[in-house]
């Protein structure tokens, strides 16, 4: 069976066009739409398209470019197709006329085949417009004034069931079919904590009718995202303002729920902010990028236990490729646009190609190849998009023409198992072939990456030279500083007096050996799981330092 060649949905001033494949050729059944569109969507399988170009909606099958329905609503701002293709959703900024005291509703539900309105309801806000599909469509989600309302089989007119909870104020519903399930929060107030809960349809209510359930207090807002199979749920808990004055972000806490009930705090590596939070499409493993610049970027497992860690370098977000063999982790915005590709089986780095200004980042549904672009209005100048190789070879780049703005480039769906996993192939840049490979991880890490699996050793001894050369320049650079100095090592009250001939030199040895000893319990502190504190941290830090001033002491004797 031949593979499918996936679409590109290229919206922009000059007007919609459908491009075929990585290569990017104008798609022949696909008549160029020369209005400026306001939005795009292809529907979950990718056999539909839609796009709303400021006088109507259309509908066309992808297959042969056909139209299948239009729609006589030029203010639409957003449209969604649900998953088995039977509703779109259509949503237009809420407007008020003068002579009336509600306004007209503002979010029509259509039947995508006939073009018949099934149901027209009032949605003020565009945050969280549209309704949550289940993917057989046997049940969808609306949060209507703080609470969620159920409906069945698209049947709008009846509320099947309600889940009542003071304040809902946010939901996510579970990818796949029966049983759903849904994974809601509520804000704290009056001194209570904002707590996460998970529920599977259609028990909703009463005394242990929750599958898990979460609380904490540092919370204004979260992000919750489920993994593809919809057995945990990763739960981004942010605060607007850190009341330390470490982090302009706020503070951010990641906690993990299961179906089964375990619920956990995952243990972050480093302080400062959470970039982002990626699911493998395995759901066995995920990846967290965070801290202070440069980031740290780990994957850990569904015990929440870390897996192996990336290092530090300039990045802010993480990019598993459809079928999960390939991690991209990527530092876009304020970030110069670095691309690290790595296998995800060998955890090996394949290539580290560099997209300047790049505003979006998406992967293509073969697994492949990827999509960069730099788009208006995050910036005016400069709009085009490139396809790239996983290897880092630009495939094909485009270039807008002048006068003109990008504004968005969008793949189209296909369904899972549309492209087979294909090996990795390990390249190495031109400009690093003449280097050995320990320098070739000394360019590429600020921290080296590190495997953090029970009794895997994945350094090799010129690694871990060089990382114990990095430690000593950053205890170096740490000693300059004006930072509080660290506590003294303890001193035991039944202390001896020096022997008699004990020389100075004796006493630095005997001082140094005590903070080293120290440092080896906090280092078995710290694998047994215990998070350390920063001036604890510290201490580790100087371990080499130590050691070198020993070494000398010794000699000079």
């Amino acid at each position: 069976m031949a593979q499918p060649i996936p679409l590109l949905a290229v919206r922009g001033s000059d007007g919609t066009s459908l491009l075929s494949g990585p290569s990017c050729e104008p798609l022949a059944s696909f008549n160029r739409d020369a209005r400026p569109s306001r939005c795009v969507t292809f529907s979950p399988d990718g056999s539909l398209f839609g796009w709303c170009n400021g006088h109507s909606v259309s509908v066309v099958r992808c297959a042969d470019g056909s139209l299948l329905s239009t729609f006589d609503l030029p203010k639409t701002s957003v449209l969604k197709i649900s998953p088995q293709n039977t509703v779109l959703a259509t949503w237009q900024p809420y407007s008020k006329a003068q002579d009336s005291a509600q306004g007209e509703p503002n979010l029509q539900l259509w039947d995508a085949q006939s073009g018949q309105l099934l149901k027209a309801l009032y949605q003020k806000k565009m945050e969280s417009w549209c309704p949550s599909w289940s993917a057989d469509e046997q049940i969808a989600v609306r949060s209507v004034n703080n609470e969620l309302h159920f409906y069945e089989n698209n049947d709008f007119n009846t509320i099947a069931n309600k889940l009542h909870m003071q304040k809902v104020s946010d939901f996510t519903l579970s990818p796949g079919g029966a049983p759903s399930k849904v994974c809601v929060y509520v804000p704290g107030s009056k001194g209570a904590p904002s707590f996460v809960r998970l529920y599977q349809y259609p028990q909703l209510g009463g005394p242990g009718a929750a599958l898990a359930n979460k609380s904490f207090f540092k919370a204004d807002r979260v992000s919750m995202t489920w993994n593809n199979k919809a057995s945990a749920v990763l739960v981004t808990a942010s605060t607007e303002v850190d009341k330390s004055g470490a982090s302009y972000y706020g503070e951010q806490t990641l906690h993990f729920l299961s179906v089964s009930g375990e619920t956990a705090l995952v243990q972050l590596q480093k302080n400062g902010p959470i970039y982002d939070v990626s699911w493998s499409p395995s759901s066995s493993e995920f990846c967290v990028v965070y801290g202070f610049m440069p980031a740290k970027a780990t994957v850990y497992n569904l015990k929440c236990d870390p897996l192996f860690d990336f290092g530090t370098g300039p990045r802010n977000a993480a990019y598993y490729s459809p079928q999960g063999h390939i991690l991209i982790l990527a530092g876009f915005g304020n970030l110069r646009g670095q691309m690290e590709v790595w296998d995800v089986k060998k955890y090996k780095q394949v290539s580290k190609p560099q997209a300047p200004d790049a505003t979006h980042f998406s992967w293509c549904p073969d697994g492949e190849h990827v999509i960069t672009s730099t788009c208006s209005p995050r910036l005016r100048v400069g709009n085009r998009f490139q396809v790239w190789h996983y290897g880092g070879a630009v495939v094909h780049k485009q270039e807008v023409a002048a006068g003109t703005e990008l504004w968005e480039v969008r793949w189209q769906n296909l369904p899972p198992g549309s492209f087979p996993q294909r090996a990795v192939r390990h390249t190495v840049p031109p400009a690093l072939r003449h280097l050995p490979p320990a320098e070739r991880a000394r360019l590429h890490e600020e921290e080296p990456a590190q495997n953090l699996r029970p009794g895997d050793k994945s350094l090799s001894k010129a690694a871990l030279k060089n990382q114990k050369k990095r430690e000593n320049k950053k205890a170096a650079k740490q000693e300059v500083k004006t930072d509080p100095p660290s506590d003294p090592a303890p001193v035991s009250n039944n202390q001896s007096e020096p022997s008699i001939g004990e020389t100075e030199t004796d006493k630095k040895i005997k001082n140094l050996k005590k903070k080293l000893k120290a440092i080896e319990e906090l280092k078995e502190q710290q694998t047994s799981g215990k998070v350390l504190q920063k001036n604890q941290l510290e201490k580790l830090q100087k371990e080499d330092q130590l050691l070198q001033e020993l070494q000398e002491l010794q000699i000079s004797l």
